[in-house]
């Protein structure tokens, strides 16, 4: 079992390039991926994405790659157009306001566009660098996810360990629910009939309400359910929706058993079962 919150951070420095991996882990429903990369290097979005996904499979993921270098291979070119033009609009001026001033180099290279920057990358370079660090990260942020969900499994264990006990408790008092059932229905055919008791008739109005109120079958279909959720929280790494469904079934069985059993000592264990599923609940919004 694993949990969906996590963080892991990466540096390495390699050529005078220095590139970062944080990978952060939420809670969420589905799997949500947010990738932030450098804009020149957004090319390499669905590789991240695809990466992430093939590892993880639910939960909201935010990766953030960042590159910082030392001597960023840079090209410099001059619009010569746009110098020429600048050059003679400020002449122009000049003149106008009858001014002296004449338009210098260090003036025409400050103004827009004439210089033009552009900063040479190969993306599968930074790629390349960057793969053995998402690993990496990636490796870190599956142990701390796996660390937390021992944690969060030995506590929702703990509280299927309450859900079967209560169960076994119900188990119990299911004799003296049939017999309760039985000795009111013949109480009131005597309050009613008096003498003239029809002991076919008592035997058959019994059998049609213990049909209704008897809670065997969903006793059984409540083990059933907590030993399938046991066994599916040990053997799948990622059970959250499988569990998610379970629960749903288990408070179906819970339900019905206390709507159907008006003794005490039930109710109160339908109670501490309500609990108990509420905490596992809870718990299982942040198992992936």
């Amino acid at each position: 079992m694993k949990s969906m919150t996590g963080y892991a951070y990466r540096e390495s420095v390699s050529g005078g390039v220095t590139i970062s991996v944080e990978i952060k882990g939420y809670n969420n429903r589905f799997l949500d991926i947010y990738v932030n990369l450098p804009s020149w290097l957004s090319v390499l979005e669905p590789w991240v994405r695809e990466y992430m996904s093939s590892r993880f499979y639910r939960g909201k993921i935010e990766v953030g790659l960042r590159v910082r270098e030392k001597e960023a291979p840079v090209s410099i070119t001059v619009n010569e157009s746009a110098a020429v033009a600048y050059e003679k609009a400020v002449r122009s001026l000049s003149q106008k306001l009858s001014l002296n001033e004449q338009p210098s180099l260090a003036m025409i290279l400050g103004f827009e566009g004439v210089l033009e920057t552009e900063i040479n990358r190969d993306a599968e370079k930074y790629r390349a660098l960057a793969e053995p660090l998402l690993a990496a990260a990636a490796e870190q942020f599956e142990a701390e996810r796996i660390r937390e969900g021992s944690h969060t499994q030995a506590d929702i264990l703990s509280h299927i360990s309450v859900l079967e006990k209560s169960a076994e408790a119900i188990r119990a008092y299911s004799p003296q629910i049939e017999t309760s059932i039985q000795e009111n229905l013949r109480s009131r055919f005597e309050e009613l009939l008096k003498d003239k008791i029809d002991e076919n008739r008592i035997l058959a109005e019994t059998a049609v309400l213990l049909m209704k109120y008897t809670i065997s079958e969903e006793l059984v279909r409540l083990s059933a359910h907590l030993a399938e959720f046991r066994l599916e929280a040990q053997r799948n790494s990622s059970p959250g929706k499988k569990l998610d469904f379970l629960c749903q079934e288990i408070n179906r069985e819970i339900n019905t058993i206390g709507s159907k059993t008006p003794m005490l000592e039930v109710s109160r264990a339908v109670v501490e079962m309500k609990d108990a599923l509420e905490n596992i609940r809870e718990q299982l919004r942040n198992v992936e």
